[in-house]
């Protein structure tokens, strides 16, 4: 199962990534979490682990050389999006070279790319590997792959979603991101992928959330889990430390149930 985790930018996804990475891993699962947010290089450290892998990217040949080959396409008239990146037809992990895959017991990490310096281009090169990769993405029945994707929808635009089974909203309480996540469901619909709900984060009370499921509620939305807001991840995130589960073990574990066992049902539509 490839889950795909979107919200607006500091609704918390990375966080919900490593949560969910460290609970699908508790129940036997083999993770792999792809980080393809290009702006955000803390995700390694929120898994526990003590570096990053080398980015796909400089493996498809660098940002310059796959923006060569996009250009290329759109003169000779080609849809990019349907160019293949990588070589191979089917991909499991294993077929990465050892460094473009960071290895933990139960867990895998890779990376996309991320922007190092300014006037890089846009980030569509990074936007189509990611597809490809996805697609190409080979995995067995008890292997979860969870995708944390950029803020925003603008990948939506480049069909990452094609390439997953499942999308998930991350909102925090703000109108802005429900707003977005009916956006989200919206363009999941478009993409073939399946909406399976929202997960509320940062909630700070019970009326919170409350109100935050009304809003969602009216607009469609299943909410499937309320985090609340913990003091322990904000200081995990300035310490550069490992996300620990504990403090929100029993709403990580009913969000797993919930897109486990299918009562996170397909609300695109």
């Amino acid at each position: 199962m490839k889950i795909c985790v979107c919200g607006k930018g500091g609704s918390g996804k990375s966080t919900v990534v490593a949560l969910l990475a460290t609970e699908f891993r508790r129940r036997g699962k083999r993770v792999l979490v792809v980080d393809s947010d290009e702006s955000n290089a803390g995700l390694y450290r929120m898994l526990g682990l003590d570096a990053p892998p080398t980015p796909l990217m400089e493996l498809a040949g660098g940002k310059k050389n796959v923006q060569r080959s996009l250009r290329a396409a759109l003169a000779t008239g080609e849809d990019y999006q349907e160019m293949p990146v990588l070589a191979r037809e089917q991909l499991r992990t294993e077929d990465l070279p050892p460094e473009y895959v960071r290895r933990a017991v139960g867990m895998e990490l890779v990376c996309i790319g991320k922007i190092h310096q300014a006037l890089e281009g846009c980030a569509c090169p990074m936007g189509v590997l990611s597809r490809e990769f996805l697609k190409k993405l080979q995995t067995g029945p008890d292997e979860v792959v969870l995708v944390d994707m950029e803020a925003g929808v603008e990948h939506f635009g480049r069909g990452i979603e094609t390439s997953v089974d499942v999308v998930l909203a991350v909102v925090e309480p703000s109108l802005e991101s429900v707003d977005l996540a009916a956006r989200i469901k919206e363009l999941t619909a478009g993409a073939g992928a399946r909406f399976a709900g929202a997960v509320l984060n940062k909630v700070g009370s019970g009326a919170t959330q409350n109100h935050m499921e009304k809003a969602l509620d009216q607009r469609g939305i299943l909410s499937l889990a309320a985090m609340p807001f913990r003091s322990e991840f904000v200081e995990a995130a300035l310490d550069g430390s490992q996300v620990e589960p504990r403090p929100v073990q029993a709403e990580v574990s009913s969000l797993v149930d919930a897109l486990l066992s299918g009562t996170a049902t397909a609300t695109s539509g």
